[in-house]
């Protein structure tokens, strides 16, 4: 992610999140280079899924690559034939990129979030909670819309300056499910430069690489312990695995990502 005062940190996460809510009118690319423009982009009901596809090289269907900058190298996602089911492999060699998919926005109460994973590579100098080594094997954002008018002047300043920076607006609040070297499971880390994105390590250390990993998470619970209130709809969803930061490489495996609403018993 961005080292560089006008790339600040919450840039690089704020990309890919304002590009799975579609927001904004500037072009992005594709991972052939190709651009397009996130305004053309159909909300989507339900999040496509990587077992109903073949192998192949090129973008998954209804997934939407997103370049963090210009100068940043690309994570290449490619769908694989992987112990019998298609899944999304991530190769990253000191890169930074994602994929992205604008939902149409619903209600977050009892609406869980359940995906699997799998790290292979050991990621031994990040750390996400230090800034300038804040990489990841794994991560999935959760974009949410919200009152924007209640935010402190200086998160509408943060706001304005990715707005200006971008072109798109960033979502008024994220959630960040992350596997972390460092912090323990269900540490929430702070982003360095805004309160408005929160990482909640669901995966740690480096004793399990090479295994699926599994996870169900409610949102509505984790935003109100992230955030210490009610969370708004949620409009989008979005993948990253970066190694930018630390200057390393990590191949890691991403199963469907699914919204699933569970009724209270």
């Amino acid at each position: 992610m961005f080292k560089h005062a006008i790339y600040p940190l919450v840039f690089a996460t704020l990309a890919a999140l304002t590009a799975c809510a579609g927001f904004g009118g500037k072009s992005l690319e594709d991972q052939s280079g190709q651009a397009f423009n996130p305004d053309q982009l159909a909300a989507q009901e339900d999040l496509p899924k990587f077992s109903t596809e073949t192998a192949r090289d090129g973008l998954p269907s209804g997934w939407n690559f997103y370049r963090i900058a210009p100068n940043k190298k690309n994570t290449i996602y490619r769908l694989e034939n992987y112990q019998g089911r298609t899944v999304l492999s991530a190769n990253s060699k000191t890169s930074a990129s994602g994929l992205a998919v604008k939902l149409r926005p619903r209600q977050a109460n009892n609406l869980w979030l359940q995906w699997e994973w799998k790290a292979l590579s050991a990621m031994p100098e990040a750390d996400n909670a230090e800034r300038y080594r804040d990489d990841a094997p794994l991560r999935i954002m959760v974009a949410f819309d919200g009152n924007k008018s209640k935010l402190s002047l200086k998160e509408k300043m943060t706001f304005e300056m990715a707005n200006l920076i971008s072109g798109q607006e960033m979502p008024y609040a994220t959630l960040m499910y992350i596997w972390s070297g460092k912090a323990p499971v269900d540490t929430i880390i702070n982003n360095a430069l805004t309160s408005r994105i929160k990482m909640i390590v669901v995966d740690s250390g480096w004793d399990n690489l090479g295994q699926w990993h599994q996870h169900q998470r409610d949102l509505a619970v984790d935003y109100k312990r992230a955030y210490g209130e009610a969370p708004g709809e949620v409009i989008g969803i979005a993948l990253l695995t970066d190694t930018d930061n630390t200057k390393s490489e990590t191949r890691a495996f991403y199963g469907d990502i699914e919204l699933v609403r569970k009724i209270p018993k």
